[in-house]
C-alpha cells in the first residue's frame, strides 16, 4: 500500500506527552522491579491514556497515538535494567549510581536495541505469523478509539474493552482492598519432595493466554509439569528430613536452583530459535538495502510500501559501529585500578566483541519470546542470566581464578556492566518489536517508529538513574553493605549477581544447567517431529519459559490459552466470524488494559507510602480466598458470556 500522503504522526505534542508519560510509567516500573521483581507492559496505558488527551487537540490520528505510547513503552521497558544494575550496588562496588555512567550505559544499550530490531521487523514482524499479543491488543485499542471499522462494529467493540478493562481492574481492587485473595498456593508432598502450586489471580494472564493460543499455552503446561513435577521434587528430597519448613524449602530451591534449570533450557531454544530465524533475518537485511537503494534512486521515501519504510540500513549499521567505540571507553573507564587494566586491550577487544555478537542473538531471541508471549510475559532475566554467564566465562577464560578476592570481586563488577550493556539490548527488543507490530496494524510509518522508539530511550536513560539513586539512599537493596530494614528486595538483580560470582568464584552448579539444555534439545527435537508430521508444535522457548517463570505468571495463560482456543471454534462456526473472534479479541485487550491501568495506580499509591497494604479496609480476612475463587470466576464467566451474546448478535 503506497502512502502518498503521509497522516499526522512524529508531532511535538506526542514527543512532549510521551516523554511526561515516560517519567511516570519509568518511575512506578523501577519502583515495583526493585520491590517485587516485576514490572508492568505501558504500552496499552499509555495508548489510552493519549487518545484521551489528545482528543481535545485538532488533526489527532490513530498514527500520532501510537508514536506516544512508543515512546512511553520504549522508555518503561527500559526499566528493566532494575534487574541487574543495582547488583553493582549489592556485590559492593559502587555505593550509589553514578550519574552519567549510568545514563550512557541505559542509552547505549538501547539505543543497539532500537538499531538490531530494524532488521528483525522485517523477520519477525511483517514475515512471521507469531501471534504478538500486547501488540495486537494495543492496536486493537487504537482502533476502538479511532472509530476504525463500522459504526455498529465500533459500538460493540468498545463496549467488549470498556468490560474487560472494569472487570480486569475490579478485581485487583478487591484483592488490594483484602476482600478476595490475590493469589493461592498450596504446597505439598510430591515423590519424596516438595513442590508447590499457585496461581495470581489475574485477567490480565488469562487476556494473554487467549490471545497467544493453544499451542504456546500447552508447550508452558509441558515446561510447568516438568519444573514443579519431577524436577523440583527431586532437588528438594535430599533436604526435606530436617526442614522445618517444606514451603520455604520448596521456594529456596525453585528460586536458586530450578530456575538454572529452566535457564539452560532457554539458553538451547533460544540458540535453535535464532538458527530458525538467521534465513528470514538475512532476508529482511537484503530487503532493507534493496529499499535503501530504492530511496535513493527516487530521492524520498515516496516510491516505497509503507511497509518498505525502515530507517535507512546504512545508518542503522554505522550506528552500530560508532556505539563500539564509547562502549570500548566505558568499559576502560569501569575497569580502571582493578585487574582488567592489567590487560586492557584484550579484555576490551573480547568484551565489545562478546555486546557486538550476543547482541544481535539476544535482540533476535527477545523480540521471538515477545512475538509469542508478549513483552511483559517475556522470561528477560533468564536473558539476563545467560548474558552474565557468557561474559563471566569470558572473563574466566582470560583471568583464570587466580585472582584474591578483591580481584574477583572486580571482575564480578566488570561482568554485570557488560551484562548491563546487553540487557539493555534485551529489554528494547523485547519490547520494540510489540510496538512495531502494533504500528503494522495501525498503518505507522516504520521509520518514524523507530525514531520514536530511540527517543524512548533516550528520555528512559535520564530518568530511571535518579530514580535508582533516591530508592537507594531511601531504602537501600537487601544484601548490600548498609541495607536498612525496609530495604527493596531486587530479587532479579541479586539472581543475576549471584550468577557471575558463582562461575567465576568456582561455585556454580553446572549440572542443573546442563540438565536444562539436554531438556531445550528434547523440546527441539519433539517440536520439529510434531511440524514435520503436520501434527502441531511444541515452541521450545515457550517449554523454556514455563521451566523458568514461577506459576504466579504462567498458570493463568495456560487457562486463558484453553479458554481462548474453545471460544474461537465457537466463533468459528458463528454466521460472522470475523467479527466474533475480534470480540474475543477486544475482550481479552480489555481484561490486559484494565490491570495495567490498575498496576500504575497501585505503583505510585505504595510509592507514596511505602506502604503495599495502602488500599486495605480491613487487616486480615479468613474468606478471601474463597470469596476471590467465586468472585473471579464469575467475573470470567461475565466475560465470556458478553462475549458470546455480542458475537450472536452481529
Amino acid at each position: 500500500m503506497l502512502d502518498p500522503i503521509s497522516p499526522r504522526e512524529l508531532t511535538l505534542r506526542g514527543i512532549v506527552l510521551g516523554a511526561v508519560l515516560t517519567v511516570i510509567f519509568t518511575a512506578a516500573n523501577v519502583y515495583l522491579g526493585l520491590k517485587v521483581g516485576l514490572t508492568f507492559a505501558t504500552s496499552i496505558p499509555a495508548a489510552v491514556i493519549s487518545m484521551a488527551v489528545l482528543r481535545s487537540f485538532s488533526g489527532v490520528t490513530i498514527q500520532e497515538n501510537n508514536i506516544v505510547q512508543t515512546i512511553a513503552s520504549s522508555a518503561g521497558t527500559l526499566s528493566a535494567i532494575v534487574f541487574v544494575l543495582p547488583g553493582l550496588v549489592m556485590v559492593g562496588w559502587w555505593n550509589g549510581f553514578p550519574y552519567w555512567q549510568s545514563v550512557a550505559v541505559i542509552a547505549i544499550g538501547g539505543v543497539l536495541g532500537v538499531m538490531y530490531s530494524v532488521p528483525l521487523r522485517r523477520a519477525l514482524v511483517t514475515g512471521s505469523d507469531l501471534p504478538y499479543p500486547e501488540g495486537v491488543a494495543a492496536a486493537e485499542v487504537l482502533k476502538v478509539g479511532a472509530g476504525v471499522g463500522g459504526a455498529e462494529e465500533n459500538r460493540k467493540g468498545l463496549a467488549a474493552v470498556v468490560l474487560g478493562t472494569v472487570i480486569s481492574a475490579l478485581y485487583p481492587l478487591l484483592a488490594k482492598m483484602k476482600l478476595v485473595a490475590e493469589a493461592s498456593e498450596k504446597v505439598f508432598r510430591l515423590g519424596g519432595g516438595a513442590t508447590f502450586a499457585s496461581a495470581t489471580f489475574s485477567m490480565a494472564l488469562l487476556g494473554v493466554g487467549h490471545l497467544v493460543g493453544l499451542t504456546v499455552g500447552i508447550a508452558m503446561l509441558v515446561g510447568i509439569v516438568l519444573s514443579y513435577g519431577f524436577i523440583l521434587p527431586h532437588l528438594t528430597a535430599p533436604g526435606m528430613a530436617g526442614a522445618a519448613d517444606i514451603g520455604e524449602l520448596a521456594h529456596t530451591v525453585f528460586r536458586a536452583k530450578v530456575r538454572l534449570v529452566g535457564a539452560g533450557a532457554i539458553g538451547v531454544a533460544a540458540i535453535w530459535t535464532l538458527l530458525k530465524v538467521i534465513g528470514p533475518i538475512v532476508k529482511g537485511i537484503a530487503g532493507a538495502i534493496a529499499a535503501d537503494r530504492a530511496r535513493k534512486a527516487s530521492g524520498s521515501f515516496a516510491g516505497l510500501e509503507l511497509t518498505e519504510r525502515d530507517l535507512p540500513i546504512g545508518i542503522v549499521g554505522g550506528t552500530i559501529l560508532a556505539l563500539l567505540v564509547p562502549i570500548a571507553l566505558l568499559l576502560a573507564d569501569f575497569a580502571a585500578g582493578g585487574p582488567v587494566a592489567g590487560a586492557l586491550g584484550l579484555t576490551l577487544a573480547a568484551s565489545v566483541a562478546y555486546i557486538a555478537v550476543a547482541g544481535i542473538l539476544i535482540a533476535s531471541v527477545c523480540g521471538y519470546m515477545a512475538g509469542l508471549i508478549g513483552a511483559s510475559n517475556s522470561p528477560i532475566s533468564g536473558v539476563g542470566i545467560l548474558s552474565s554467564l557468557g561474559i563471566s566465562l569470558l572473563l574466566l577464560a582470560l583471568f583464570g581464578r587466580g585472582l584474591d578476592a578483591d580481584g574477583t570481586k572486580a571482575l564480578v563488577a566488570f561482568a554485570l556492566f557488560v551484562t548491563a550493556i546487553v540487557f539493555g539490548v534485551a529489554t528494547i527488543s523485547n519490547d520494540n518489536l510489540q510496538d512495531l507490530k502494533t504500528g503494522q496494524l495501525v498503518g505507522a510509518t516504520p521509520w518514524r517508529q523507530q525514531v520514536a522508539l530511540i527517543l524512548g530511550v533516550a528520555f528512559g536513560a535520564l530518568v530511571i538513574p535518579p530514580i535508582l539513586a533516591l530508592l537507594n539512599s531511601t531504602f537501600g537493596f537487601l544484601g548490600a553493605p548498609g541495607a536498612g530494614p525496609n530495604a527493596l528486595a531486587a530479587p532479579q538483580a541479586a539472581l543475576i549477581s549471584t550468577i557471575a560470582q558463582g562461575v567465576l568464584g568456582g561455585d556454580l552448579d553446572w549440572s542443573l544447567i546442563r540438565l536444562g539444555a539436554l531438556i531445550g534439545v528434547a523440546a527441539v527435537v519433539v517440536d520439529e517431529v510434531l511440524r514435520k508430521g503436520g501434527r502441531g508444535a511444541l515452541p521450545p522457548l515457550a517449554v523454556g519459559m514455563g521451566m523458568y517463570l514461577p506459576t504466579d505468571s504462567t498458570a493463568l495463560v495456560v487457562v486463558g490459552a484453553v479458554l481462548g482456543h474453545v471460544y474461537n471454534r465457537w466463533a468459528a462456526r458463528q454466521s460472522n466470524p470475523e467479527f466474533a473472534e475480534r470480540i474475543g479479541v477486544l475482550t481479552a485487550t480489555g481484561l490486559i488494559v484494565g490491570d495495567s491501568l490498575f498496576n500504575v495506580g497501585y505503583a505510585f499509591a505504595v510509592a507514596a507510602t511505602d506502604n503495599a497494604d495502602v488500599l486495605a479496609v480491613i487487616k486480615d480476612n479468613a474468606f478471601a480466598l474463597p470469596l476471590g475463587l467465586v468472585a473471579f470466576s464469575a467475573m470470567v464467566w461475565l466475560a465470556y458470556a458478553r462475549m458470546v451474546r455480542a458475537a450472536r448478535d452481529a
